[in-house]
């Protein structure tokens, strides 16, 4: 076996629309298919600027709501600014749940919610730091 490259990741969502609201309208990824799977589950793949692996979110009503454990997984997006990221979330009445905090490479973070309890970190570099 020889792995190439991550093409996406899936996530199980409970409200597919609000979801996609969350991660389109806050975070500014862009929705490049929606699809019905085989089985029924109905599918969006998202993109993030400058990325290649995609995000995709999962809605099957009949399995019941999704209920993510604290702490169990999370998505992490670099921004330019967070100073002006924390001002925007504030406009816009989203609590942020963790941080500001600041790494020992130098980078800065916050912790807010999508729905169903995953986490979304966002993270400030400083220049040629590639790890948090």
């Amino acid at each position: 076996m020889n792995i190439t490259k991550l093409l996406h990741t899936r996530m199980r969502v409970s409200n597919m629309e609000q979801t996609i609201a969350f991660y389109r309208d806050l975070l500014g990824l862009e929705v490049v298919e929606q699809k019905v799977s085989p089985r029924g589950s109905h599918l969006a793949f998202l993109a993030t600027p400058h990325s290649e692996e995609l995000i995709e979110l999962c809605s099957f009503p009949a399995s019941g709501q999704v209920t993510v454990q604290e702490d169990l997984v999370h998505l992490a997006f670099q921004v330019d600014n967070l100073d002006e990221t924390i001002k925007e979330l504030q406009d816009k009445q989203v609590p942020i749940t963790d941080g500001p905090t600041t790494s020992s490479s130098g980078s800065r973070f916050i912790f807010i919610d999508a729905p169903d309890g995953y986490e979304i970190e966002l993270i400030e570099r400083p220049p040629g730091v590639a790890i948090v």
